[in-house]
């Protein structure tokens, strides 16, 4: 498994790293759009871009009126 820390830049690793990590936690990539993927686990759902310069995660009805919330990191 890649060594990929949470005090460590996403940026300082290679994308086949950041895929296989994504993979080994659950995450699944979209067959239409690669660069995005998505997790289902029993409590929360989240789809997850990789763009070039950023990262978007959307956790699927996480707000309290079960609206979805959206984080980008650039």
């Amino acid at each position: 498994m890649p060594k990929i820390r949470a005090d460590e830049p996403l940026y300082n690793h290679p994308l086949p790293d950041i895929e296989q990590w994504l993979q080994e936690h659950g995450c699944h990539q979209d067959e239409q759009d690669p660069h995005c993927w998505h997790v289902q686990k029993l409590t929360w759902a989240a789809d997850v871009v990789l763009d070039i310069d950023s990262v978007v995660v959307r956790y699927i009805g996480a707000g309290g009126n079960g609206q979805d919330i959206q984080r980008a990191f650039k």
